[in-house]
């Protein structure tokens, strides 16, 4: 007999839909309700009016910075100026001799100098070639002497006891630089001497800082600290100096007939009335 059980699809009361799988309400409802409180990201400024206020601070930091080491740089106590014309006076050691210039003589005759080397007095009318002269001989003195006079700064050494790392040392000073000149000088007490005309200091090596001090204080000194400001130091020629074979140099005892210091010799150069 049939029972009253229908064997079709059971309906659900009320007509209402299974739930879906794989969704959950309650995340989604969090989720639209968390993206309703979020506001869309603003767009960031980059501060263009405080960078540019840090690069003029940065400016005027390094201007002043400059103005100031420029301004040392002016005031170097070992520089010439208005206000410090000679600054060797400064250097301990320094020797000081009053000479008066342009009295010549010639190439035949030697003077009889009171130092040792010489660094004033009476000279030869030709002039040692100045202009960065590192002679690997020594050199007739009275050629030396009139060189300073044209405001040029010697560096005598004593081969025996300057050589190797020293004398490129030395070497470095004087190489390609006008006004400056050296030369190997037997004998000497201490081992290395420089001249500039009226002026001497001797030094016991050549890292001694007191020769950078004579060498700026002096060489070309433009407040008359020598006879001949603005002489040059470039040498005559064949037949009055020659750098590449200078007169010999001639040490102590000087002869008899040696010129004494106030000798009042002729004037120009070698005694032929041009200016030297």
């Amino acid at each position: 007999m049939a029972s009253g059980r229908s064997t079709g699809t059971p309906q659900r009361r009320g007509g209402s839909r299974p739930p879906q799988r794989g969704k959950n309400p309650v995340a989604g409802a969090r989720k639209r309700t968390s993206s309703a409180g979020r506001s869309a990201p603003k767009n960031r400024q980059v501060p263009w009016l405080l960078i540019g206020a840090i690069v003029v601070v940065l400016a005027l930091i390094g201007g002043i910075g400059f103005f100031l080491f420029d301004r040392s740089a002016q005031i170097s106590p070992w520089r010439p100026s208005q206000d410090n014309r000679d600054p060797s006076l400064a250097i301990p050691g320094i020797v000081l001799q009053a000479y008066e210039g342009q009295h010549h003589v010639t190439p035949e005759q030697r003077v009889a100098y009171d130092r040792t080397p010489p660094f004033g007095g009476p000279h030869d009318g030709y002039w040692a070639a100045c202009n960065g002269q590192v002679y690997p001989q020594p050199v007739r003195n009275e050629n030396m002497v009139h060189s300073l006079e044209h405001g040029a700064v010697w560096i005598a050494y004593d081969p025996a006891r300057v050589q190797g790392a020293a004398l490129d040392t030395l070497t470095a000073k004087v190489q390609g630089q006008n006004q400056m000149m050296m030369s190997p000088y037997p004998g000497l007490e201490q081992p290395i001497s420089l001249q500039s005309w009226g002026h001497q200091l001797a030094v016991p090596d050549a890292t001694d800082p007191r020769i950078d001090q004579f060498i700026s204080s002096l060489r070309g000194n433009p407040n008359g600290v020598f006879p001949e400001v603005g002489a040059s130091c470039d040498a005559l020629g064949p037949g009055a100096f020659d750098p590449a074979n200078p007169p010999p140099f001639e040490g102590q005892p000087y002869p008899r007939d040696a010129l004494p210091m106030n000798y009042q010799g002729t004037s120009g150069a070698g005694g032929m009335g041009g200016a030297g």
